[in-house]
């Protein structure tokens, strides 16, 4: 069985927010074993520098590279724009190729270190618009939850 990943910066503070994983962690239980690891970002002041911004991605990005298995979807806004059946043919490739393990990786506030993105097997942007984080992840597992409905036919994908 294929397992995804999710390797988050920042902890869901909302019930209802954690709710909505909740749910759709449930339902993916049903394709795939599913984990979301949730990482502490590193503090910075309200107004950080740019050294001590590109400081904490370097060691966020330190972080994230040891935890990256399988096919690594970097999330990012300068990423590829996919539709949810080309989102859903990556994932299907991803497991035809061997890669057991998908792994989308969403950064801090500030994104991800470039070292992340250049190891990153794609670079995916959810929409040119932004999104907070939090709702991003939930958007995210809704999107990923889709893309398995797409591979087994489901009326789910309309």
């Amino acid at each position: 069985m294929m397992t995804i990943q999710i390797l988050a910066y920042g902890r869901l503070k909302e019930k209802y927010l954690r709710d909505a994983c909740a749910e759709y962690e449930k339902r993916l239980s049903r394709y795939c074993t599913f984990r979301c690891t949730e990482l502490e970002p590193v503090a910075l002041p309200e107004k950080a520098s740019d050294k001590e911004i590109a400081a904490a991605l370097e060691k966020e990005g330190q972080q994230l590279l040891k935890r990256m298995k399988g096919y690594n979807i970097a999330m990012c806004i300068e990423g590829k724009l996919l539709d949810s059946v080309q989102l859903s043919e990556k994932i299907a490739a991803a497991g035809v190729l061997g890669d057991s393990t998908v792994t989308f990786i969403i950064g801090s506030s500030y994104g991800l270190s470039d070292e992340v993105k250049r190891r990153a097997d794609l670079r995916l942007s959810m929409s040119p618009m932004t999104f907070p984080h939090q709702l991003a992840r939930v958007m995210l597992m809704e999107q990923i939850y889709r893309g398995f409905q797409i591979q087994t036919g489901s009326k789910y994908h309309k």
